[in-house]
C-alpha cells in the first residue's frame, strides 16, 4: 500500500492583522513564498508537483484546489493531498493553508485580483465561460459539434433512465 509522507514544510511568519510587513500581501502571494521554500527544502524539481491543495477560509480564484473548512482548512488540505498520494497515485502534492485576515475581514471584504498571480499566469482569474470560449477556439470545437455531443449525451441518459440503469 502506498503511503503519504511530509518531506518538507515552510511557513510565512505570523503577522499582526492590519499591521506589519504582510498587511497588504494577498493570500496567493503569501502562499507562493511558503510553497517555493518548501519545494526547495524538499530538493525536488517544481515540475514534479502534480497538484496544489490549499486550505483557505475565504477563497476567491486560486489555481489548484481550495478548501474552506474555516480554522481546519489547512489540515483538511493536507489530508486531501495525502489521499491523492495514497489513492490517486500522485507522487508529489503541495498542501497547506493560507489566509490574509488583514485583507478579508474588513468592511470592503477585499478579495481583489493578486497582481503577483497575474504577473506569472495572465489568465489565472479568467471566468469559466471565457475559458470555455478560449478552449473551443484553440481546439477548433464548433458550436454545432458541441450541440451534437450534448444531444447524444442527453439521449444516452434518457435511454439509461428508461432501462432502469440509475434505479439503485
Amino acid at each position: 500500500m502506498r503511503e503519504a509522507v511530509i518531506v518538507s514544510a515552510a511557513r510565512t511568519p505570523i503577522g499582526k492583522a492590519y499591521r506589519g510587513a504582510f498587511n497588504n500581501t494577498a493570500a496567493p502571494t503569501l502562499a507562493s513564498y511558503s510553497i517555493k521554500e518548501a519545494v526547495e527544502r524538499a530538493g525536488i524539481d517544481p515540475k514534479e508537483v502534480e497538484d496544489v491543495v490549499l486550505g483557505c477560509a475565504q477563497p476567491d480564484n486560486v489555481p489548484g484546489m481550495t478548501i474552506d473548512r474555516q480554522c481546519s482548512s489547512g489540515m483538511m488540505a493536507i489530508a486531501t493531498a495525502s489521499k491523492q498520494v495514497v489513492t490517486d497515485n500522485m507522487d508529489v502534492v503541495v498542501a497547506g493553508g493560507v489566509e490574509s485576515i488583514s485583507l478579508v475581514q474588513t468592511a470592503e471584504f477585499r478579495v481583489d485580483i493578486d497582481p503577483n498571480v497575474t504577473a506569472h499566469a495572465q489568465h489565472a482569474y479568467m471566468p469559466m465561460i471565457e475559458t470555455a470560449d478560449h478552449v473551443a477556439e484553440k481546439y477548433n470545437v464548433t458550436r454545432e459539434s458541441q450541440d451534437e455531443y450534448s444531444l447524444q449525451s442527453q439521449q444516452r441518459t434518457a435511454a439509461a433512465q428508461e432501462a432502469g440503469i440509475y434505479k439503485d
